[in-house]
C-alpha cells in the first residue's frame, strides 16, 4: 500500500502539534503559502504531510503524518477551514527546492509499515490497556482536562492510543517520541512512562501545560 503514497510531499510545519494515523486535525488556514498549499493539494490527491518544526528556527523534525484532506470550506474574510485524516507517518530524507511558498520533503513510508496493515499485530493486551486508561484518567484529571471517557472508549486500541498521545499535555519533545514509537506496544509503553513520571511530580500541573 505504501507505493501508493507519494514520495514528494507539500509540508505544514507546525509547532506543538503532533499527529497521528486515524485521528482527525481540524485547520484554520489563513496565511497565503498554506491557502496555496491547500489549494493545490485539492487539485491533486488531496495529500499533505505536518510535521513538528523546531523552536527558533526553521528546522523540522525528522517524521510527520501524511493526511488527506476530507472536508475543505472557505470563509467570507478568505480563510479556508480543512478537516485532516492522519493515514501514516513518514520519515524525512530531504527538503526538494522549489519555487512555490511552502515546502516539500521527499519522505518515506518505509519504517511506519504497521501504520497501514490492515492486520494490526500490535494489539495490547487488555490488562496493559486498563492499567493506561486508568493513568490517563488520573493524569487528565490532575491537569483539570475533560474527556468523555465512555465516547472514548468506543474507538479501538489503535485510536485511542493516539488520541491519547495526541491530545495529552505533555511537551512537545515528549510527543515527538510517541509520535516515532514504532509499534502500539511502543508508543502505550513510552505514554505510560511519561504519564507516571508527572503523576508523581508535585509540580505536574505547573510543567506539563504548553
Amino acid at each position: 500500500m505504501s507505493k501508493n503514497f507519494p514520495k514528494l510531499i507539500p509540508i505544514f510545519p507546525l509547532s506543538g502539534v503532533i499527529y497521528f494515523p486515524k485521528t482527525n486535525l481540524p485547520l484554520n488556514i489563513f496565511e497565503q503559502r498554506y491557502l496555496n498549499l491547500i489549494n493545490d493539494c485539492m487539485k491533486s490527491n488531496k495529500l499533505m504531510g505536518m510535521i513538528q518544526s523546531k523552536k527558533d528556527n526553521d528546522d523540522v523534525y525528522s517524521v510527520g503524518c501524511l493526511g488527506q484532506i476530507n472536508d475543505y470550506q472557505k470563509s467570507a474574510d478568505g480563510r479556508i477551514l480543512v478537516n485532516l485524516t492522519g493515514l501514516t507517518r513518514f520519515e524525512v530524507l530531504k527538503e526538494v527546492n522549489n519555487t512555490k511558498l511552502y515546502r516539500e520533503f521527499e519522505v518515506s513510508y518505509q519504517k511506519f509499515t504497521t501504520d497501514f496493515n490492515d492486520k494490526n499485530n500490535n494489539e495490547l493486551n487488555i490488562n496493559s490497556l486498563e492499567s493506561l486508561l486508568n493513568k490517563a484518567k488520573k493524569f487528565f484529571k490532575k491537569n483539570g482536562l475533560l474527556l468523555n471517557w465512555r465516547e472514548f472508549e468506543k474507538l479501538d486500541q489503535y485510536q485511542q492510543i493516539n488520541t491519547l498521545a495526541m491530545i495529552s499535555p505533555i511537551s512537545n519533545e515528549e510527543k515527538q517520541k510517541l509520535l516515532e514509537s514504532i509499534n502500539l506496544n511502543d508508543k502505550a509503553e513510552v505514554l505510560s512512562e511519561i504519564m507516571e513520571f508527572y503523576l508523581f511530580n508535585d509540580n505536574s500541573s505547573n510543567t506539563t501545560m504548553q
